[in-house]
């Protein structure tokens, strides 16, 4: 008897399953009856099934009632990525070598410029560069969830750990004389929790002057700017080209790799980059701009970038 309500139960639920992700054509059935049952559009359902005559449906044909591709099928490509961002001891060993560089960086310019009269700056870019939020991105995984989803939330409960290094070379740089800002593209109604969560962990100058998030654009440049009219910046850090400078900004693939070869000379003498494989204007870069291609055609994006070599039979 118990065997028997098992195989019920999971009868039962492939049953459920199978209702939920797709509908039987009965007799009488129009695309326009279905999306009134349904609550999806006429074009969800053309779109969902590659049907080329609307007017044209058949009794027991099953359609989609969504996308064959969908946002959880393409988060799992966030596993690897996330994976090795939170368990690789090359990612550890890269966030140690990006803050021992920029502290030989600081030195030198200190040494070089011992006159120098206005206060040193150096500019950070808070998320994937001082603050880690792969616990974030990971919570997607399995998901049809994607950004910002639950994003102000992450930011409100100030849980972010800082990547290794990051604080003990900021705190050097205010030891020395200099001070740090923080130029984030997080909003400013999450100004106070991202200050706290800097706080927390000892991250030097962690207040309302010196942490510098996004008001009405997205461009960092004007906030930079407003650091240059009284510091000397020494460097930049992030792991976003935009990080660095505007010139990235709304660039396709071909272009931002051209410009990063036109100021190669900057890359490790001003600017440092620090790893970030799992999100950021590199992949939009792939999407030519176009975040809202739906997961299928995002897939199919990011699959035709690829350079493949495949074994001659």
């Amino acid at each position: 008897m118990k065997k028997l309500l098992v195989v019920f139960a999971v009868l039962f639920v492939s049953i459920a399953i199978f209702a939920a992700d797709f509908y039987v054509v009965k007799a009488g059935d129009t695309l326009s009856k279905i999306a009134n049952e349904t609550g999806l559009s006429v074009e969800e359902l053309v779109k969902y099934n590659n049907i080329e005559n609307p007017d044209l449906i058949v009794v027991g044909q099953k359609l989609r009632l969504k996308p064959a591709y969908t946002q959880k099928d393409l988060n799992e490509q966030l596993v690897m990525a996330t994976l090795w961002y939170q368990t690789s001891g090359e990612m550890r060993a890269l966030a140690y070598q990006a803050f021992n560089f920029a502290k030989m960086l600081f030195d030198a310019d200190l040494k070089n410029y011992p006159d120098e009269t206005k206060t040193r700056a150096v500019i950070v870019d808070i998320d994937e560069t001082v603050l880690n939020n792969s616990p974030y991105d990971a919570g997607h995984i399995g998901t049809e969830y994607a950004y910002p989803y639950g994003w102000t939330e992450w930011c409100e409960a100030r849980e972010a750990k800082p990547l290794p290094g990051a604080v003990e070379f900021l705190k050097y740089v205010a030891e020395k004389g200099g001070e740090v800002f923080y130029i984030s593209n997080r909003k400013e109604k999450v100004k106070q929790a991202t200050i706290d969560n800097l706080k927390k962990f000892g991250f030097p100058f962690a207040d309302e002057k010196h942490v510098l998030l996004r008001t009405t654009t997205s461009d960092k440049e004007p906030r930079r700017q407003l650091v240059a009219k009284d510091y000397k910046i020494v460097l930049l850090m992030g792991d976003n080209l935009n990080d660095f400078t505007s010139v990235f900004r709304h660039k396709g693939v071909d272009e931002r790799n051209a410009l990063v070869e036109q100021m190669k000379e900057k890359w490790g003498t001003k600017f440092i980059v620090l790893p970030n494989p799992i999100y950021g204007d590199w992949e939009g870069a792939v999407y030519n701009g176009n975040w809202g291609l739906s997961p299928e055609e995002k897939n199919k994006v990011r699959k035709e970038h690829l350079i493949r070599w495949e074994k001659e039979e």
